[in-house]
């Protein structure tokens, strides 16, 4: 049996050989920046199916991801889907391909794979600028230089699911190693819902709350608690950004001397928002490249 060889991204690796490895913000000051990240739509767009139920004749209809969050709000009430309703049961409601599937030792022997990996292995097959998405070479820079990293996603696979899934990156060559993992947040995961806290009523963007605020306590109890660590978080729903800023308000208020920043990638652009003690301060319009200077 011959192994698969890697293969190599010739573009990628010009640019990489020119690339220059950069130091954290503070490193001179012993500060790490941490780098937190929302995936679907943000770090990459995945043909993940989203489903809803007709009310009355219980008919699917698939929307994508990037739909479901941005008509969320909508379904059920009016607009495009007044006449549909979210099931939220995890084995055949609305999110059921954002969840692990129970496979046998032999489907796993054959090469059958969870959805949130065979989904990225298509992607991976298209175009860069069909799946790429916005936070992409930011996501790419805090890799490239080694930056503590954070995943914390509304999907509910195993954590491990997730590594699985990044790997993929580095094994079609989009990624030059394996992240520097601080943690993984899969907050629809119900064991890692449990170890934040809540139970099944919690939203999405409570619990992307709560593991920021576990993030950061984890980012300090492994690299110290220095005043000049730096963290920031992408996201690209608006809803969950809202609460995103509230934690992070809050977290600045408890570590006055480190630096907060939510970023929400909006119509293919940013808006970083610092927080400060007393007030915020927000830029809008800005390029991947200012997102590097976390």
């Amino acid at each position: 049996m011959f192994k698969k060889k890697k293969k190599i991204r010739q573009k990628q690796l010009e640019l990489d050989i020119q690339r220059p490895k950069e130091k954290d913000r503070n490193y001179h000051k012993g500060g790490r920046s941490f780098y937190f990240f929302d995936f679907d739509d943000n770090i990459a767009v995945l043909g993940t199916p989203t489903f809803l139920f007709h009310k009355t004749s219980g008919e699917e209809l698939i929307i994508s991801s990037g739909e479901f969050a941005e008509h969320h709000s909508e379904i059920g009430k009016n607009g495009r889907f007044k006449d549909y309703k979210v099931n939220l049961n995890d084995d055949s409601g609305t999110f059921r391909n954002f969840r692990d599937r129970d496979m046998n030792a032999i489907e796993k022997l054959l090469g059958k794979k969870q959805f949130f990996v065979e989904d990225l292995i298509h992607a991976l097959g298209c175009p860069d600028q069909k799946w790429k998405g916005p936070s992409w070479e930011c996501f790419y820079h805090a890799i490239y230089n080694g930056r503590p990293l954070s995943l914390i996603t509304a999907r509910g696979h195993h954590p491990r699911t997730i590594r699985h899934g990044i790997k993929q990156f580095v094994a079609e060559g989009f990624l030059p190693r394996t992240p520097n993992y601080l943690s993984i947040y899969p907050v629809s995961h119900p064991p890692t819902r449990k170890a934040l806290g809540f139970n099944e009523s919690a939203s999405v963007a409570e619990l992307k709350k709560a593991a920021i605020r576990k993030s950061v306590e984890k980012a300090f109890k492994k690299y110290g608690l220095n005043p000049h660590h730096r963290f920031g978080m992408s996201d690209d729903d608006p809803k969950n950004v809202k609460l995103i800023l509230e934690e992070m308000t809050q977290l600045k208020l408890e570590y006055p001397k480190n630096s907060f920043f939510v970023i929400e990638t909006r119509n293919g652009g940013f808006v970083k928002t610092e927080v400060f003690v007393d007030h915020i301060e927000t830029k809008e319009n800005i390029d991947a490249d200012q997102l590097d200077l976390l």
